[in-house]
């Protein structure tokens, strides 16, 4: 049986086709990341509600920040997909077809006249579930009164880090700060 040789058109359709999967399957997981940081959330305001223990509020700046980084990693992963097939992938085998445009619709939807606002409200829906639930769970912690030395320095600690959480998502936020220029 005679060998047939893979040609580079068909190679960078296998590329495309195989970070198209990779793209898909983070952005579920990136979604389902905002559900699972609502149900922990819950779970614990409502186990130191009941429980009367404010000193169990302390759980919520680690999970937020946990799940808040993963997202966010995973939300940069998926951007730096579609940069690298408008940027890179794309031309490369606009080349091959003579001019021809490929993959036209990873531009064509980020010219939606509402995407701005889009991805503003998304940024604050971020920042509302990663960094202001669990800033707040510190504030009613330091407002109940009953801290102790220890537990108020780790909350503290904990203040922090997710400030710096916050700071984060709006640095990698689009448009607000894009890590490359555009092309032109």
């Amino acid at each position: 049986m005679p060998e047939r040789d893979v040609t580079v058109g068909q190679l960078l359709l296998a590329e495309y086709q195989t970070i198209k999967d990779e793209q898909k399957t983070r952005i579920g997981f990136r979604d389902n990341l905002l559900y699972v940081t609502l149900t922990v959330v819950a779970a614990v305001i409502a186990a130191a509600a009941q429980a009367k223990q404010s000193e169990m509020l302390l759980a919520l700046p680690p999970v937020c920040v946990v799940l808040g980084w993963t997202y966010l990693v995973n939300d940069e992963k998926i951007s730096a997909i579609g940069t690298y097939v408008r940027d890179d992938l794309g031309p490369r085998l606009a080349e091959l077809t003579h001019g021809q445009a490929v993959f036209a619709w990873e531009s064509a939807h980020r010219s939606d006249t509402r995407r701005l606002s889009r991805k503003v409200i998304q940024c604050v829906i971020d920042l509302l579930a990663f960094c202001v639930v669990p800033l707040a769970g510190l504030v009613v912690y330091w407002a109940a009164g009953q801290t102790s030395p220890g537990l108020l320095a780790l909350s503290v600690g904990e203040a922090l880090i997710v400030v710096g959480l916050g700071h984060q998502v709006l640095s990698y936020a689009r448009p607000f700060n894009s890590p490359r220029p555009p092309t032109p």
